[in-house]
């Protein structure tokens, strides 16, 4: 891996440290998941549920409500929440892995939030104001691909 990869690894992974509120003690955690079952990117993770083709998948801050749980069609290990702001119009569809919505034992009638970052959104428990699912923006996420280590 050349130093310049490596150092925006760090840096990405830091910067969402930080975004976090973690400590130092989950920096290397933060670091390791970074690309693993605790992000995913915008084109991944994120369709209007109306028009899942939409290209700006934009979604506002604040609080949702799970109104439909499914297995994401096509895509085994991964699992489809239908999110519904208190606006009506307001709703959007998040994939996630399966391990993930598992870990959190989230269920219909949750409520769940979501806060743009500027590295993507960050998804959380309503109830504890904790993130647990970070959607990356394609650019952010395609740095923290992995990649071979070339000599």
């Amino acid at each position: 891996m050349s130093i310049s990869i490596a150092l925006r690894c760090i840096a990405a992974a830091g910067a969402l440290t930080l975004a976090l509120g973690a400590n130092a003690e989950s920096f290397a955690s933060s670091a390791s998941s970074a690309g693993s079952a605790s992000s995913g990117s915008v084109s991944d993770s994120l369709s209007g549920s109306s028009d899942s083709s939409r290209r700006d998948r934009k979604v506002a801050d604040g609080d949702y409500r799970i109104i439909q749980i499914a297995q994401t069609p096509d895509r085994a290990g991964r699992t489809r929440l239908t999110l519904q702001a208190d606006d009506p119009d307001e709703r959007i569809v998040l994939d996630m892995p399966q391990a993930t919505f598992e870990q959190q034992q989230l269920a219909a009638g949750d409520k769940m939030y979501a806060q743009n970052r500027v590295y993507g959104i960050e998804f959380g428990r309503g109830d504890t104001r904790q993130p647990f699912y970070l959607v990356l923006a394609d650019e952010w996420y395609s740095e923290l691909a992995s990649r071979p280590v070339t000599l």
